[in-house]
């Protein structure tokens, strides 16, 4: 059997013994150190523990202030972070902005507004069901992404909102040697509103390096009547350039899904699966709720899409027209894209501004 340093326990490795040391980081815990849990004597939970004292749950959660940018964890390594959990109220889900910097970085590797990292773009709650990222009632949002570091990680949560926000949350973390061939975690989160006609909604590009490609989730709103999902996944990849070496057949195709989602007759089939989802559908209510949104995410653990120079992934927002035409759509899409790379990685482009986050 090869060499294990509990760097991931899988069901496959569970029953094997490690020198791994479990760590985890939490408003009762705030740099995870061993046997400094629950020693809060002040804190959000303060006064429902007043007479209860130390111990009691003084400090459960943290007060993020508006413009803040508040620093989650910070980790020595090497390790890796194997777990996540974190809430807070879904309308500051596009405004709150994760940060992951994995050893000395000054750009951060992963830099996605908290609810589109855990499929939830849209601020309205939906659960998810899968392998690497499960949300459950009524807003838990938990990530499986093992992401190993060799000296740092640090994680940070901005506050964009106009007001504080309350955040709850929990990184469980293991210390432990780190394999030679272990990539870091990327994700970056782009959008489109609307996307130009004739154009692709770009998910990813820029990338240099060699990694693999394992994930993809979309909020998508639909600006047109009639099916929206005729478009092909396309990723261009070391040296690519007219042409992809992978294309889908279509949107749904490329989600798990077939036939428009469509079952039974009449209505889309909601389903959130180990590594596909078409888990969210927004309808329209014949007010205000004019358009119909969807979330949809597919993660490549079993198959991941490996890169050795460069990647570019896109996907095309296409319907139909008269005398059975495709029809270029303007959608409304966002994206968050997922992958594993050697370092230094190329910075992501810049965040837009609230106006730009919003959703509206």
């Amino acid at each position: 059997m090869e060499p294990f340093n509990g760097l991931n326990m899988g069901l496959g490795n569970l029953f094997r013994m490690s020198s791994a040391q479990t760590r985890s980081i939490s408003a009762e815990n705030v740099t995870g150190a061993k046997g400094k849990g629950g020693m809060a004597t002040q804190g959000t939970g303060a006064n429902a523990g007043r007479d209860l004292g130390q111990g009691w749950k003084i400090s459960p959660s943290v007060d993020i202030k508006p413009g803040e940018v508040f620093t989650a964890a910070a980790i020595d390594g090497p390790g890796a972070i194997q777990h996540i959990w974190l809430t807070c109220f879904p309308d500051s889900w596009r405004h709150m902005i994760l940060r992951f910097y994995w050893d000395d970085e000054q750009e951060p590797s992963v830099e996605v507004p908290v609810g589109d990292f855990f499929c939830n773009g849209w601020c309205e709650r939906s659960n998810v069901n899968s392998l690497p990222v499960a949300v459950n009632p009524a807003g838990g949002m938990n990530s499986y992404w093992v992401m190993p570091f060799r000296k740092k990680a640090r994680v940070t949560v901005e506050n964009r909102m106009d007001k504080p926000v309350v955040l709850y949350y929990q990184f469980t973390y293991t210390l432990t040697e780190v394999p030679e061939d272990a990539a870091y975690l990327h994700a970056q989160w782009r959008r489109s509103n609307p996307l130009p006609y004739k154009q692709d909604h770009v998910l990813l590009d820029g990338v240099k390096g060699s990694g693999q490609y394992v994930g993809t989730y979309i909020a998508w709103q639909v600006n047109n009547t009639g099916w929206w999902g005729e478009g092909e996944i396309k990723f261009y990849m070391d040296g690519d350039r007219d042409f992809p070496t992978i294309c889908g057949t279509g949107t749904e195709d490329y989600f798990g899904g077939a036939w428009n989602f469509e079952h039974p007759q009449g209505q889309y089939g909601a389903f959130s699966t180990a590594y596909l989802g078409f888990h969210q559908q927004i309808r329209p209510d014949g007010l205000y709720r004019s358009q119909q949104r969807f979330g949809m995410y597919r993660w490549h653990v079993m198959d991941p899409i490996r890169f050795e120079q460069d990647l570019k992934v896109t996907i095309q927002a296409l319907g139909w027209r008269s005398g059975g035409r495709y029809l270029p759509l303007q959608d409304d899409i966002a994206s968050v894209a997922f992958w594993y790379q050697s370092e230094p990685h190329t910075p992501h482009p810049p965040l837009p501004d609230n106006d730009g986050l919003e959703v509206i």
